[in-house]
């Protein structure tokens, strides 16, 4: 049963007049990303699906009296902990940000949380992070994710793999914890089915030879090998290695190496490779596109959506308090995210935050089918996804 407790529209109003005259008519999300490092080609698709959302409240008028949102960019690098600390500190401090879009990548994402968003009472909606380990964090009720977490990818990848008819595998992750996290999972979901796993082995980001982890892993064979890396950096690295050495030319693809840059670098040498990231083939979904698409950006971009997604979570909930201050608006976001309520689409913010001053209650579907579950976890679904041709297809949605 949903809370949204809220004596009147006309107190919304006042109360969302109260904070245009003191923060000048204007709240500030931040979207921290990591616009440079090893997932850097992701980062401007989900930036621009948060700031869509964003121009979309702007655009309405209605959020708690005619307050415009505003972007603050801020890049956290990805891998680099201090980096993304400082970042945190830097939009929380100087910039005044109301709310964080963010981080990208996993360990980022722990570093600005535990570091700076919870000490400084701010919340944080990843549309990226998927480590499991952030499932149990101390979070105060203030971290929550439109991603789902890889405890479900790792079990979605291993279905896949056995539904195309491989049993065994070799794994290679980045040397973090999304790629821990995420072998992990894939291993014991993979052996459960009755899969060999022929060597899990880490590798390190930003190497110029990959060649002596190659080795390694085509020692110990497969059938295929699993990358679990990002786009940018190790992940290219290592297929490029096992192509040149003929140790493999199957690969599997998870969440952070699907994406145009990968495709761009191999072509149709990696043909019948295939993966799967975050996405559904729900109505929102399409909308979606179709809204960046109008908008000049390709809205299909990995964790572009759950961008979008993550940024209007926050300016609901905003309007569901009659307040800009994370301290309270995070108690309302599971309450806008979930039934009961009016179904709220891609393009529909504007009508959201109406009724929402009204005292109805929404259910936010928006562009990834959304559910959140537990401490603010993301149910998700998958888009599974197969190199045909020298191009990045959907094949099918678990």
């Amino acid at each position: 049963m949903k809370n949204i407790l809220m004596a009147s529209a006309a107190t919304v109003a006042l109360t969302g007049a109260a904070f245009a005259d003191a923060h000048g008519n204007a709240v500030t999300l931040g979207v921290m990303l990591g616009f440079t490092g090893p997932a850097e080609s992701l980062a401007p698709g989900m930036a621009n699906g948060a700031e869509l959302a964003m121009a979309e409240v702007t655009e309405s008028g209605q959020l708690l009296g005619g307050m415009a949102v505003n972007p603050s960019r801020a890049d956290s690098t990805c891998v680099d902990a201090s980096a993304s600390v400082a970042a945190a500190e830097r939009l929380i401090t100087a910039e005044g940000v109301n709310g964080i879009v963010g981080a990208l990548c996993s360990g980022a994402t722990i570093a600005a949380l535990t570091n700076v968003a919870v000490p400084n009472g701010m919340v944080m909606i990843s549309p990226s992070a998927t480590s499991p380990a952030l499932s149990t964090m101390e979070d105060n009720g203030l971290f929550f994710r439109t991603a789902p977490s890889d405890a479900r990818q790792g079990v979605v990848m291993a279905q896949n793999i056995m539904d195309r008819g491989f049993d065994t595998v070799a794994v290679t992750y980045t040397n973090n914890d999304y790629g821990q996290g995420l072998a992990d999972s894939f291993v014991a979901a993979f052996e459960e089915m009755g899969g060999t796993v022929t060597l899990v082995a880490a590798h390190e980001d930003g190497r110029a030879d990959y060649s002596a982890e190659v080795g390694a892993l085509a020692a110990a064979g497969g059938q295929v090998l699993v990358v679990a890396g990002y786009i940018d950096q190790g992940g290219p690295g290592i297929i490029r290695a096992a192509l040149d050495t003929g140790a493999f030319d199957t690969f599997v693809l998870p969440d952070g190496m699907v994406g145009n840059a990968i495709t761009d670098a191999f072509g149709t040498d990696i043909n019948g490779s295939f993966g799967q990231f975050p996405g559904t083939d729900s109505e929102g979904a399409e909308i979606y596109f179709g809204l960046a698409e109008a908008a000049g950006f390709d809205g299909t971009s990995a964790f572009s959506a759950e961008a979008y997604d993550a940024a209007a979570l926050i300016l609901m909930a905003m309007q569901a308090a009659g307040s800009t201050s994370p301290g309270d608006y995070a108690g309302h976001i599971m309450d806008v995210a979930n039934a009961p309520g009016e179904p709220i689409l891609p393009g529909e913010l504007g009508r959201a935050l109406e009724l929402i001053a009204a005292g109805t209650d929404v259910d936010y579907i928006g562009a990834t089918a959304v559910e959140l579950i537990g401490g603010g976890e993301s149910a998700g679904a998958y888009r599974e996804i197969e190199v045909i041709d020298g191009a990045i297809q959907t094949v099918n949605f678990r």
